[in-house]
């Protein structure tokens, strides 16, 4: 089966086009190797996938004949993406919010102003 045939069966893109995208843009790996969306996929390869800055890892357990249900998915891999991976990407989400809230938008001359008087003042 294609990778990218295999990645959208086993749920981990939601459009096969997702997936052949992300083959295309060198997301996916299959053995540290970077795959065309074209590359057959066979049991026992290791899999990498890039998806929102975390690098999913996976093992191939068997080839599904088609899209499998969410329940199903575990039968044909095994995640091993290590723990840390998510928790750097929830730090990464929590330093973003740090600076400035979400929602509120551009610094404004005010803003501008009260941080210049801040470092004014500390200085």
């Amino acid at each position: 089966m294609r990778i990218d045939k295999y990645l959208w069966s086993i749920r981990y893109y939601k459009t096969r086009n997702m997936a052949s995208e992300a083959c295309k843009k060198g997301h996916v790996r299959i053995n540290g190797n970077s795959v065309k969306p074209s590359r057959e996929v066979y049991k026992l390869d290791k899999i990498t996938v890039r998806k929102n800055q975390i690098n999913y890892e996976l093992n191939v357990l068997d080839i599904p004949t088609g899209r499998v249900g969410a329940k199903l998915v575990d039968i044909y891999r095994k995640d091993t993406t290590p723990k840390e991976a998510f928790e750097n990407s929830e730090l990464l989400r929590l330093s973003k919010n740090h600076y400035r809230s979400k929602g509120v938008g551009r610094p404004t001359k005010k803003d501008r102003r009260d941080m210049e008087d801040y470092l004014d003042e500390s200085e």
